[in-house]
């Protein structure tokens, strides 16, 4: 167990970290998520709130043509503070027309409902749910065969259940048609993650949350369902190339990163679609610190702290680690990084058994291309990297829901 944004949480379970990563790339694991804080904002002028607080054009953010936010869809976006840099990340879901629930990071439900509230109109209610929903994670390639069957209509419920796109609901935070456990239990189920790997996001009233756990443990026994803590979320979500907010973004300008989908760039690449708290700074941003992924060449690490930094080969210092963690599912073959095959493709790499590549980001001083090469140093060691535009291949985040929702009889 470990302090984490002032809750207790599980690093690892029994089982471990390497065998909890594992699960989730192979078969499926279970998160416990409920210190992320819930935010829903209502009524007249609640779309227009969040186009001006949030990074993302909700008019334009859904699908190759840019079509506009509906309900049962969700997007990725960036609260930015004036000077472009990171309030907190976020996912907002829209159930109507004029009325949206936000979930941002543990500790941040308060901070964020006040900058809607101070950003908005007198019409909107913004009410900060933080600690009294239930929200829980099943991940990986057997996650839909598993959450099947613990659903009253499963067939109903992955019908079109595409990436971003969420059915039913819990409490006030519900579309019309509903998503019941068998007990009649309603759930938001969510085709989302924080992984890389397929799987879904689940909302439940909090004196439910008990439930569902036990639920989906015993119905995902035979397909190797594992509890997983925050390190395998750590690792996962590294490899998957997804930031850590406050440790990859954070108090610096939100520009030079992996993450520019969460911005509204016009097709000219100089401009924005719409106005936005931030904008204007991120547009005149010419000094900012560059975020780059990289992965290593064995699973040796060095965290990231006060005392570790980051050089290049004529040994000069040019950064900083963020994040820098294990990936146990890769390793390198004929130089190439390679992944473990999911259980449902079949087949994979012949003789291939990974040791891990340590992997994360690094913000540092200037350009680099992926290829290159840099190291990390804690002062006595010095780690061999490559900077990279991805890291872990093969994953399943976006794979077709129908191979990978059925069940076996």
């Amino acid at each position: 167990m470990a302090s984490f944004a002032d809750y207790d949480m599980p690093l690892w379970y029994p089982t471990g970290v390497k065998a909890e990563h594992l699960a989730v790339i192979q078969g499926a694991g279970v998160f416990d998520t409920s210190h992320m804080a819930v935010v829903t904002v209502k009524g007249r002028g609640a779309r227009e709130v969040l186009q001006h607080c949030l990074s993302k054009d909700l008019d334009r953010c859904i699908g190759p043509n840019h079509m506009p936010l509906v309900s049962g869809r969700c997007v990725y976006g960036i609260f930015l503070n004036p000077d472009g840099t990171v309030t907190d990340d976020a996912i907002v879901y829209q159930l109507e027309s004029e009325q949206y629930m936000v979930v941002v990071n543990a500790g941040m439900g308060a901070e964020i409902a006040k900058h809607l509230v101070e950003s908005g109109r007198e019409e909107i209610v913004v009410e900060d749910l933080t600690d009294r929903v239930g929200k829980m994670d099943i991940q990986g390639p057997e996650s839909g065969a598993i959450l099947g069957k613990i659903i009253k209509d499963p067939d109903g419920l992955f019908d079109g259940l595409t990436y971003f796109s969420f059915k039913g609901g819990f409490g006030n935070c519900s579309l019309p048609v509903p998503v019941e456990l068998m007990d009649g239990t309603e759930v938001l189920v969510s085709r989302t993650g924080y992984t890389g790997e397929f799987g879904f996001e689940l909302f439940v009233e909090i004196d439910r949350l008990n439930f569902l756990w036990n639920q989906l443990l015993e119905s995902g026994e035979k397909y190797g369902v594992l509890p997983c803590g925050l390190a395998a979320r750590d690792s996962l979500r590294a490899g998957a190339v997804l930031p850590l907010s406050h440790q990859d973004i954070g108090p610096w300008p939100f520009v030079l990163n992996p993450w520019q989908f969460a911005l509204p760039w016009n097709d000219d690449g100089i401009s924005f679609s719409k106005d936005f708290i931030g904008a204007d700074a991120l547009l005149e941003e010419t000094e900012a610190g560059h975020t780059v992924p990289f992965a290593g060449f064995d699973p040796r690490k060095i965290a990231a702290s006060d005392t570790t930094f980051v050089v290049d080969s004529t040994g000069e210092n040019i950064g900083r680690i963020l994040t820098c963690t294990t990936d146990m599912a890769i390793g390198r073959k004929d130089g190439e990084i390679v992944g473990i095959t999911p259980r449902s493709d079949k087949g994979g790499i012949e003789g291939f058994s990974p040791k891990g590549l340590c992997c994360g980001f690094l913000l540092l001083n200037r350009g680099f291309e992926a290829g290159d090469i840099v190291y990390l140093s804690d002062g006595k060691r010095k780690l061999k990297v490559e900077i990279r535009s991805d890291i872990r291949p093969g994953r399943s985040a976006r794979r077709s829901i129908k191979t990978l929702t059925k069940q076996e009889e």
